[in-house]
């Protein structure tokens, strides 16, 4: 059974940092790429990046390069969201998932309040 759980979110002042880990259980971890997935209040769920099985390649979305890192470690079964410089606008839960064998799975989230 495929099995997410995001955890270090937090209250962190603007212009800090962050580092969101991502565990997976339930499958070949370093066969498939996972991605991470924000929702800020009263939002849809938005896309961050992603990151390949291999962890050769990343990608992220326009609003987060250059502030966002993904790595992962494939001995571990984790992956991480690295965030310097938070903003306000960078409030909300953060998802890690994965597609394995056509389904989609998602984590329980993680909240991250950016606040002074």
């Amino acid at each position: 059974q495929v099995q997410l759980a995001e955890s270090g979110g937090g209250l962190v002042q603007p212009g800090g940092s962050l580092r969101l880990s991502c565990a997976a259980s339930g499958y070949v971890f370093g066969n498939y790429a996972m991605s991470w997935f924000r929702q800020a209040p009263g939002k849809e769920r938005e896309y961050v990046g992603a990151i390949s099985g291999d962890a050769g390649g990343t990608n992220y979305d326009d609003s987060v390069k250059g502030r966002f890192t993904i790595s992962r470690d494939n001995v571990k079964n984790m992956m991480y969201l690295q965030i310097h410089t938070l903003k306000p606008e960078d409030t909300g839960v953060y998802y890690c998932t994965v597609r394995v064998e056509n389904t989609r799975y998602w984590g329980q989230g993680t909240q991250v309040t950016v606040s002074s």
